[in-house]
C-alpha cells in the first residue's frame, strides 16, 4: 500500500468483446443509423501487469486490478462487475504502488493475502470513435492485436497471442450497441469467449464447490451480500450501514440453532453489528429528528433545536463511520471473513435455526414479555425474535410468513426508535436548558415520539395475530391468543 491515497475517478463501463481471425478486415460503421461521423484515432501500445492474490481471489469475483502503461487513460484500473453487461471502473493515477484507494475498495476479498503479479499483457490497440451529430461520442471500437504471458513463480512465462475486438458505449444506447453488434458479426466476428483479457490469459478460476444443502447454500449468498455491503459502506453510499447491519442479522440468524457450536463467529458478528449501530443509530436519529422539525409550524421550533439534534446525529456519524473503516480494515475483521468461508465449506450441519424453532422462540419471548418489568426491553426482545423467524422463513422459501414476521419486526423497529430517541431527546433538553436555551421544541418532539410508540404497540397484537394463522392457518378460534397480555398500554 502506498504512503498517501491518489484521488480516484469511477466510470460505468458497458462493452462486449468478440474473437476474430488474425485475417480479418476492420468492419466498416458507415450506414449504421444514429451514426453521424466515424473519426480514427492514432494508434496506442498498451503495457499492464494485473495483480492478484497467489489464489486468484479477485479473478474468482470477475475482478480485474492492473497498473497500465501507454494510451489515454494510463494508471491503475479497478474493474469490478456491475450487472451481466456492465462493469464499475476504478481509476487511479499512475504509480509505482497499488493505491490504497483501490485497494480499500477489495480488501474484503483481497483482505491481508499478498497482491502480485499474475499477468502481463501488451496490445496494440486502433480506435475507431463513433459520434453523433452533436460530436457526442456514441461508442468506441478498439481492433486489439494481444499478447500476454502468465507471470510463473519459477519465472517461466508461455505466450498467448490473439486478436479481438472491442465495442465500448458511449451515450449511444444498448439499441445502438446492438446494430454495431450485428455489424461486427457480420463481418465474421464471434462472440468472445472470455469476459477480460485476463479471464483469457488465466483461464476459468478455481471456484469452491456450491453447497448443496440449504443452509449452507443461504449462507452463501449472505457472505457474498456481506462483501458487496463492504464495498458500498468503504464508498459511503446511501443506506450502506443498515444494509450491512441487515446482512449480519441475516448470518446470525441463520445460525441461531447452532449456538454453541458457532458461539466464536456469532460473537465476532455481533460485535461488528455493533460497531455498525453507533453509526446507523445517529443516522435514523438524524433523519428522524430533521422530518420531525420539517412538520412543525415554524414558530414552534425555538432555539437552536436542529443543530443540537440533526447537527449533532450527522456528527456523530461520521465518528461512527470512521470506527467502521478502522474495524473494516484490521486483521480481526479478516479473520472473521475466514471463519465465515470455512463455514460454507464445512460438512452440512445436523440442527440448524428452522421456522419452527424461529416462531418458538419468539412466542417465548411475547410470554416473558407479559411479566417484564422493563416493557421497552421486552418489546424489543421481541422485535428481536420476529427477525430471526423472518430471516429464517426468507431463507425456507417461506414467504407469508416473513412477510407476517417483517410486520412485527417493522412494528417494534419503529417503536425502539422511538425509545433511543426519547432518550436522547431527554439528555439533549438537559444540555440545552444548562445552555440558558429554550426547552419548549424538545417537549413537543418527546410527546410525538411517545405517541408513536404507543401506535406501535396499539399495532402489534393484531400483527402477532396475523402471524399466528399463517403459522397455523388450520388453528380454531378459541385458542390461546399470541399477544394476550402483553403490556401493551401506557407511555
Amino acid at each position: 500500500m502506498s504512503a498517501t491515497a491518489p484521488s480516484t475517478s469511477r466510470f460505468r463501463e458497458v462493452e462486449r468483446k468478440f474473437d476474430v481471425d488474425a485475417s480479418a478486415i476492420s468492419p466498416s460503421f458507415e450506414g449504421i443509423a444514429g451514426v453521424a461521423h466515424v473519426q480514427l484515432l492514432p494508434a496506442h501500445d498498451l503495457a499492464a501487469v494485473y495483480f492478484d492474490t497467489p489464489g486468484h481471489d479477485l479473478a474468482a469475483r470477475r475482478i480485474t486490478l492492473r497498473r497500465r502503461t501507454g494510451g489515454p487513460d494510463a494508471g491503475w484500473h479497478l474493474k469490478l462487475p456491475a450487472g451481466p453487461a456492465a462493469r464499475t471502473e476504478v481509476r487511479a493515477p499512475l504509480g509505482p504502488e497499488i493505491p490504497d484507494e483501490l485497494l480499500d475498495v477489495v480488501l474484503a476479498i483481497v483482505r491481508d493475502r499478498p497482491l502480485e503479479p499474475v499477468a502481463r499483457i501488451q496490445t496494440a490497440r486502433s480506435v475507431v470513435v463513433l459520434r453523433d451529430d452533436r460530436g457526442g461520442v456514441l461508442a468506441e471500437f478498439c481492433d486489439d492485436q494481444v499478447s500476454a504471458s502468465v507471470e510463473d513463480p519459477q519465472g517461466l512465462q508461455a505466450e498467448q497471442h490473439w486478436r479481438e475486438w472491442e465495442l465500448e458505449l458511449g451515450c449511444g444506447d444498448l439499441k445502438l450497441l446492438d446494430r454495431l453488434s450485428n455489424r461486427l458479426l457480420d463481418t465474421g466476428a464471434r462472440p468472445a469467449g472470455h469476459g477480460s483479457k485476463l479471464a483469457k490469459v488465466l483461464g476459468d478460476p478455481a471456484v469452491p464447490p456450491h453447497p448443496t444443502d440449504r443452509l449452507h447454500r443461504a449462507l452463501a449468498k449472505q457472505i457474498e451480500q456481506l462483501l458487496v455491503a463492504d464495498r458500498a459502506v468503504r464508498a459511503d453510499a446511501d443506506d450502506s450501514v443498515h444494509q450491512m447491519r441487515v446482512t449480519i442479522r441475516r448470518i446470525r440468524s441463520l445460525l441461531h440453532g447452532e449456538e454453541t457450536a458457532h458461539a466464536a463467529l456469532l460473537g465476532e458478528l455481533q460485535e461488528l453489528g455493533a460497531v455498525l449501530g453507533v453509526a446507523r443509530d445517529a443516522e435514523v436519529l438524524a433523519q428522524r429528528y430533521q422530518q420531525a422539525l420539517d412538520e412543525l409550524a415554524p414558530e414552534l421550533v425555538r432555539g437552536p433545536v436542529g443543530e443540537r439534534l440533526v447537527g449533532g446525529s450527522l456528527r456523530r456519524y461520521q465518528t461512527g463511520r470512521r470506527r467502521i473503516l478502522a474495524a473494516l480494515r484490521s486483521p480481526r475483521y479478516f479473520r472473521l471473513l475466514d471463519g465465515l468461508d470455512e463455514l460454507v465449506s464445512a460438512p452440512a450441519a445436523e440442527r440448524y435455526a428452522t421456522v419452527g424453532i424461529a416462531y418458538r422462540r419468539l412466542r417465548k419471548a411475547v410470554k416473558a414479555a407479559k411479566k417484564a418489568a422493563d416493557r421497552d426491553a421486552a418489546l424489543h426482545r421481541i422485535r428481536k425474535a420476529a427477525k430471526r423467524l423472518r430471516y429464517a422463513a426468507a431463507a425456507a422459501n417461506k414467504k407469508k410468513i416473513a412477510k407476517r414476521a417483517k410486520t412485527i419486526q417493522t412494528v417494534l423497529g419503529d417503536h425502539q426508535d422511538s425509545v433511543v430517541s426519547r432518550a436522547h431527546l431527554v439528555v439533549q433538553a438537559d444540555a440545552a436548558a444548562a445552555a440558558g436555551e429554550d426547552t419548549f421544541t424538545y417537549g413537543l418532539l418527546y410527546a410525538r415520539e411517545a405517541d408513536l410508540a404507543a401506535r406501535s404497540r396499539t399495532a402489534l397484537r393484531p400483527a402477532l395475530r396475523r402471524l399466528k394463522r399463517v403459522m397455523w392457518p388450520k388453528l380454531e378460534p378459541p385458542q390461546p391468543r399470541i399477544g394476550d397480555g402483553l403490556p401493551l398500554r401506557g407511555s
